[in-house]
């Protein structure tokens, strides 16, 4: 019965990852096309060529990047939960 109740961190930081890894691919397709490629294929290209950078996109940058920064952290702290308390994650 211990077994179960041991496992909460690596459920948290699981579910944790899966909930930022959804809200980076958002924020990385919010964001505006910078030339050619995928977004050109999708009428991202003449935006793309109308002026600099607005607040909204520089605000919509500092978001990724802080997301993709929990995103990092949460695989960082799974790699060490399994490395160090190989245990944890079983049941028996």
């Amino acid at each position: 019965m211990v077994a179960p109740l041991m496992t909460w961190p690596i459920l948290t930081v699981s579910i944790l990852l899966i909930a930022t890894s959804v809200v980076l691919a958002l924020f990385i397709l919010l964001h505006k096309g910078r030339g050619g490629g995928m977004s050109d294929l999708f009428g991202g290209g003449m935006s793309a060529s109308m002026g600099g950078t607005s607040s909204a996109e520089r605000n919509l940058d500092r978001l990724t990047i802080i997301v993709g920064g929990l995103w990092f952290a949460c695989i960082v702290i799974l790699l060490a939960l399994y490395r160090y308390f190989p245990d944890l994650g079983t049941l028996g």
